[in-house]
């Protein structure tokens, strides 16, 4: 089956299934493979003139713009929706049905909860977070960590760090994408609460990563010593 993938997370997951997209997006980490474009701008005519059997795309990361443009070339698209472990394999199974793939479902390990909470940030100028209702801050919430921006009207809030120091984070969890932060922009964070780079693909790409990506990151975050232990002493 002829597949193009629109999302780094299916890209990884259908190559780990033996189902090499023809084509993928820049953002997908495959060099090896064709691409077209980035997550937010396609090639939709590049896409259309390949003749794919599928199309892959998540309502989270393309264009309604897009999906649209892609169905009425007349190709098959499958739009998935991934906000949550419980819809990842949800959306897993469909992703595998499509493909001819069986998949059965992994199980979430089960951790020790942190009992902590975080701030993640994910941009800078302005200075953005994540909701709720994304995969990063759910799959935060099944380690114990609650994210400070959930209660936020956004699932991309925008706020100062005046705010953030108001929200008393335990510890800043600072991921390696979207946004590079440099050691510049960590010292920033020094009076707020203790800051840890994480990897950005273990916290917002899901799919046969995210086993063994909650366990780096629970192991990494268990290691930090958080703002209100120090302020206990």
């Amino acid at each position: 089956m002829n597949v193009v993938s629109l999302v780094p997370s299916v890209t990884e997951t259908l190559s780990a299934w033996g189902v090499t997209p023809i084509a993928c997006t820049k953002y997908c980490e495959r060099p090896d493979l064709h691409h077209v474009g980035g997550t937010k701008n396609p090639e939709v005519e590049a896409i259309v003139a390949l003749e794919p059997d599928l199309v892959v795309v998540d309502v989270q990361e393309n264009r309604l713009e897009d999906f649209a443009a892609l169905t009425d070339a007349g190709l098959t698209v499958l739009a998935l929706d991934v906000v949550s472990i419980e819809t990842m394999n949800v959306d897993l199974q469909r992703l595998a049905e499509a493909v001819g793939h069986e998949h059965p479902v992994d199980e979430v390990p089960q951790v020790v909860p942190l009992n902590q909470r975080a701030f993640v940030p994910i941009w800078r100028r302005p200075w953005m977070s994540i909701g709720a209702d994304t995969f990063g801050s759910r799959l935060l919430e099944a380690m114990g960590i609650t994210n400070i921006c959930s209660e936020l009207d956004s699932n991309y809030p925008e706020l100062d760090l005046s705010t953030v120091a108001e929200l008393q984070p335990d510890l800043i969890i600072v991921p390696s994408e979207p946004y590079e932060f440099d050691d510049a922009h960590l010292e920033e964070f020094a009076d707020i609460a203790p800051a840890v780079r994480v990897d950005g693909r273990d916290l917002f790409w899901w799919g046969v990563r995210t086993p063994e990506a909650m366990h780096r990151l629970h192991e990494q975050l268990a290691l930090i010593r958080p703002r209100s232990a120090k302020m206990a002493e």
